[in-house]
């Protein structure tokens, strides 16, 4: 186990120096490139209820993802760490400006005074961040967990769905019993699509 935590912190350093690289423009311009892709999949266009992810640091930025699903009517979902419990709590929210507030690593997060508790069943599809994912969809994160024990034992519902950039995806990633792959991975040149995809999902 301490072999395979030190394998992912490795490739976790790699993919995060060579993300922190890409310059502003380039990340600016991949990032609209790739929302408009996500946007496009049929999977969102029937979904009533959208957990995404408020991007930090040199992630893909989702502030166009969010606002477009407020936009459209849907029901948007988003995550608040809870540290006693190590875990992520699902709201939602209705409102970016008034709704959210400073949290866990400087990133915005759901008032629970102000949004309504969601569980994981009410959310149709689940934008998903990552540091680095392999090509069948298995998926590194930031070390703590949160997304796994998050997504465990899920079944078929949501639809889980990670975009990234393609230097973000490895040949293959080490993975350890508790990890939890996405249904499909979205990037720049490519659909990579898991073995658990459901096909009125797929593109």
């Amino acid at each position: 186990m301490n072999d395979l935590r030190a394998e992912k912190a490795a490739l976790r350093r790699a993919v995060l120096a060579r993300r922190d690289a890409l310059p502003d423009a380039a990340r600016t311009d991949l990032s609209r490139r790739l929302t408009a892709t996500v946007l496009a999949q049929p999977g969102l266009a029937m979904a009533r209820s959208v957990a995404a992810y408020l991007s930090f640091g040199s992630e893909l930025d989702t502030a166009a993802f969010v606002a477009h699903v407020l936009g459209a009517g849907k029901r948007l979902v988003l995550p608040r760490v809870n540290r006693e419990q190590r875990r992520l709590d699902l709201h939602f929210v209705g409102d970016l400006a008034r709704d959210l507030v400073p949290g866990v690593w400087g990133i915005r997060e759901p008032s629970p005074e102000r949004c309504p508790p969601a569980t994981l069943q009410e959310v149709d599809l689940l934008l998903a961040p990552g540091v680095a994912f392999s090509p069948g969809c298995d998926r590194l994160g930031y070390g703590g967990g949160f997304y796994d024990k998050l997504l465990a034992g899920r079944g078929a519902h949501p639809l889980v769905i990670a975009a990234a950039f393609d230097l973000q995806i490895v040949a293959s990633l080490p993975v350890g019993p508790d990890d939890v792959p996405v249904d499909m991975v979205i990037t720049e040149s490519a659909h990579h699509v898991g073995s658990g995809m459901r096909p009125e999902g797929a593109t």
